[in-house]
């Protein structure tokens, strides 16, 4: 389990491209699931909820991607959202978006800046 600021949350390579990963941050003593998509040399990450039910997006199969990769999906109820902004565009949430995380690659380590 990790804590922020700059915390390491694993290297680019554990992150298969055109996935995503999911990790718990502890913060003022609650947990926190988040997760990170990989697209090339590129990593966004957001918070692990989605904001039709406030579930978890991956908690049926353990993805985090629909399966041609082009969107995040919420297991539960089919929501799509788009990799670079979060936005859902298909689901009972169509319009809302996943909360952001601030994170960076710095050489090969991919790093929680901020929740």
């Amino acid at each position: 389990m990790a804590s922020i600021p700059n915390t390491v949350l694993c290297r680019l390579e554990d992150i298969t491209d055109g996935e995503g990963k999911g990790f718990e941050i502890e913060r003022d003593g609650k947990v926190l699931d988040i997760f990170v998509v990989r697209r090339g040399a590129t990593v966004l990450g957001y918070h692990n909820v989605c904001p039709h039910v406030a579930s978890p997006l991956n908690w049926a199969n353990g993805s985090f991607m629909t399966l041609d990769r082009k969107y995040i999906l919420c297991d539960t109820h089919g929501a799509e959202f788009r990799i670079e902004d979060g936005h859902c565009i298909s689901g009972p949430c169509m319009g809302d978006r996943l909360t952001p995380l601030k994170v960076e690659l710095r050489g090969d380590e991919v790093v929680l800046i901020e929740l």
